[in-house]
Formats: structure tokens, C-alpha cells, sequence
């Protein structure tokens, strides 16, 4: 999510920026930005070695020759691989080449670097030791990356089994401005979208409540608190809908809350969601595991009032195909590696480009679309921004 301008460039964050967005990117965070970038790609490096994929590429080689020679297993492997390979070969560090068919094919063009990440760590300590939960979690992905690609461990056990749980709570919070600012992007968007007067609003995949909390802050700064009539707090997860409940009550005890379990590859039906019922469907860093996108997306239009709005803040990917360090947690999972694909606009799992988000929302009958900020129009200058919230309505 950095602001990182391209070598050379200007700092035009000011003329590209909305107004309101500008004291979120600042310096400092652009600092940890470039830091956290880093220190994925030394994990990455290490977790090539370790996989065994150094030796497999020690020969010209696409993705499955080297899974095979690294005896992953390809159905968890091929996406992880595939995400590690772009990845050094965007530092240099592998040789990329296209096949006779347009596959990607890598070799070792000279020997792989070894690089300290924990001088990287260092360095983020010094700078802001409150980002320090996003370096927990890619290093606890990093750990498991041999035992999951090679079959022997499920990444949902990886990440989320017992000893991971203090590690998300720590994650998921408005404390890490990593995290953070995904929240206060999407809070942004909410408030400029929510439909005026007295307002339904449904969250899914709400974690643990730090996406509520900084919409509901927004709005109660903006003045519409009185609005809210019913806040509806959905999230897959028993463990974090618990926690989530425990906190936002708590926190907001005038909110009028309820609280279910979503799936959101499930009908919302079964969650007992009215159609039509909903001013504001809300959601931060959920979208992009839906297995089949166009149903879900037909879902949540259902449950939207006419002149509501859908409002999901994404990670977003700038350019078809450029690997995102984030992936490097995410791709462990088999929600975000494995989903329903449509080549116009969803070519794969996780993560998609502005121009993908815009067309799934209006492929799937929402109206309005947009992406906030405009990532299109920062990207050639900040390659590295990549939080935005894709906003659409009901017609």
C-alpha cells in the first residue's frame, strides 16, 4: 500500500490525492510502506530456498516443471510458486522468459542473494514499532510455506490455528497503520455513499470490528450517528464474531447491533437478510475470497434498497499480473487461490485490478461504479498505492 512514487518522479501525492486522504499518506507511513515491500521479498527469497525451488530452477523451467521437480504438491503449489517466481524476477534475481505457449518460464541467472531480513525488522522497529503485527504474520506465513506447498499442512490450519490467533487480533486493528488504513479508505467511501436520512447498514466479513469502528467514528465525526437505525455485523468466524461483539457493544452502546454468521458463498437468506432492506452494504478486505464473485455480488445487490450502495475497500492490484507482497500471506489460503473465474473480469483469485472490480460490479448490475481513490489515474505515478474502495448502487 505504499505512495512510493516511481524513481525520478515528482511527489504528487497532493495533486493526485483526494483532499481527505492526504494526512493518511504520509511520510512516515509511506516509510513502512517501502519497509514491510522489503522485508516480504527477503521472506521470499527464503522461502524459494527452502521449498526447493532453487535447485529446480537451476534449469530453465516453467512453474509446473518446477513443482514437480521440487515435489510440491500442484494443486496447493501452483499459485504460491507462481506468486514467488514473479516476484524475484521483478528484483532481478530470476531470469523470466515466455514459453511457446505464453507461460511464464524462469531460470537462475546467476546465484540467489542472501539478504538479513531482520535487519529490515530492525528498521521498522525504530521507524514505527505499531506496524510490527504485519511483520508477525508474513513471517508466520513464511514458516508454513514448506509444509502447506508440499502437502503435509492445510494453510486455514497454518494461519489461523491456535498459536495464530493472538497474531491476527493483533493484525486486524486499527492499532497497526498497516491494516489501518484499509479501514479508514473504506470508512471514507461509506460515508460519501451512504444514502441520506435514517439507514440500514450490513457489514460482512467484519473480523473483529476494526472496520466498524472506523465507519462508525467517520460518521458520528460527520455528524449522521442519528442516522444509523440498525447495523447489521456479519463474519464468518464464531471466534472473531464473538470478539467483534464483545468490543463494538462496548464501544457504541447507542449503536442498535445485530450479530450473525455470514458465508458469503452462501445464499444471505440463510442468514435471515430482508431483500431490499439495506441502505449500505459495507465490507473491508472480504470481497476477494468469494468463491464465485458474480453470485455474490448478485447477493449483495439483492439485500440494497433502490439508491443504496455497495461499498467493499481492496487491496488492488495495479497492473494485470504484478505480484502484490501481500499475496504472500493470502496465497496459503485456499479461498483466496481458488475461486470461479470470468476472463473479463475476473481472471484470478485474491486480488484484482481497478478496471476488474469496475467491470465485475457493472456486469453484475450495479450502477455508479467507482473506485476511490482513482487508482488508474495514480498508478503510473505511485505504482505502490494499492488500497482503494470499489463503490457501486442499485439502480
Amino acid at each position: 500500500m505504499s505512495a512510493e512514487p516511481r524513481p525520478g518522479i515528482e511527489d504528487r501525492r497532493a495533486a493526485l490525492l483526494p483532499p481527505e486522504l492526504l494526512p493518511l499518506f504520509d511520510d512516515g507511513f509511506v516509510r513502512s510502506c517501502e519497509l514491510i515491500e522489503e522485508y516480504a521479498a527477503r521472506l521470499a527469497l527464503d522461502i524459494f530456498r527452502d521449498c526447493g525451488l532453487e535447485a529446480a530452477y537451476a534449469q530453465e523451467s516453467s512453474v509446473e516443471e518446477a513443482i514437480g521437480r521440487a515435489s510440491l504438491l500442484p494443486a496447493v503449489a501452483r499459485v504460491p510458486v507462481a506468486w514467488l517466481c514473479a516476484t524475484l524476477a521483478a528484483r532481478g534475481w530470476l531470469a523470466r522468459t515466455a514459453g511457446a505457449n505464453g507461460e511464464s518460464r524462469y531460470r537462475l541467472a546467476q546465484p540467489l542473494p542472501r539478504l538479513d531480513r531482520a535487519e529490515i525488522l530492525a528498521a521498522q522497529t525504530a521507524h514505527d514499532p505499531r506496524c510490527l503485527p504485519s511483520y508477525h504474520i508474513v513471517a508466520l506465513a513464511a514458516e508454513h510455506y514448506p509444509a502447506v506447498l508440499g502437502g503435509a499442512e492445510r494453510g486455514e490450519q497454518a494461519l489461523f490455528g491456535p498459536e495464530g490467533i493472538s497474531a491476527w487480533v493483533r493484525y486486524f486493528s486499527n492499532a497497526n497503520p498497516l491494516y489501518a488504513i484499509s479501514n479508514a479508505v473504506g470508512a471514507i467511501a461509506a460515508e460519501h455513499a451512504l444514502p441520506a436520512g435514517p439507514a440500514t447498514i450490513l457489514e460482512v466479513g467484519g473480523g473483529m470490528g476494526s472496520g466498524a469502528e472506523a465507519l462508525l467514528d467517520r460518521l458520528a465525526c460527520a455528524g449522521r450517528s442519528g442516522d444509523i437505525s440498525a447495523y447489521q455485523f456479519t463474519e464468518i468466524s464464531p471466534l472473531f464474531l464473538k470478539r467483534a461483539q464483545r468490543t463494538l457493544v462496548a464501544r457504541y452502546p447507542h449503536c442498535s447491533f445485530t450479530f450473525g454468521t455470514l458465508d458469503l458463498d452462501r445464499p444471505l437468506a440463510a442468514t435471515g437478510i430482508v431483500p431490499g432492506g439495506c441502505s449500505l452494504v459495507y465490507g473491508v478486505n472480504v470481497l476477494h475470497v468469494a468463491r464465485d464473485l458474480a453470485a455474490t455480488l448478485f447477493e449483495l445487490r439483492q439485500a440494497l434498497r433502490k439508491g443504496g450502495a455497495l461499498v467493499m475497500a481492496e487491496c488492488v492490484r495495479p497492473f494485470p499480473g504484478v505480484p502484490v507482497h501481500l499475496e504472500l500471506t493470502f496465497n496459503l489460503l485456499g479461498a483466496f487461490r481458488d475461486a470461479t473465474l470470468v476472463p473479463a473480469w475476473r481472471p484470478n483469485g485474491g486480488f484484482l485490478t481497478p478496471e476488474q472490480w469496475s467491470a465485475a460490479l457493472q456486469a453484475n448490475g450495479f450502477h455508479e461504479v467507482r473506485v476511490y481513490p482513482d487508482i488508474a489515474a495514480i498508478r503510473d505515478t505511485f505504482p505502490g498505492f494499492l488500497v482503494a474502495a470499489i463503490v457501486g448502487t442499485r439502480g
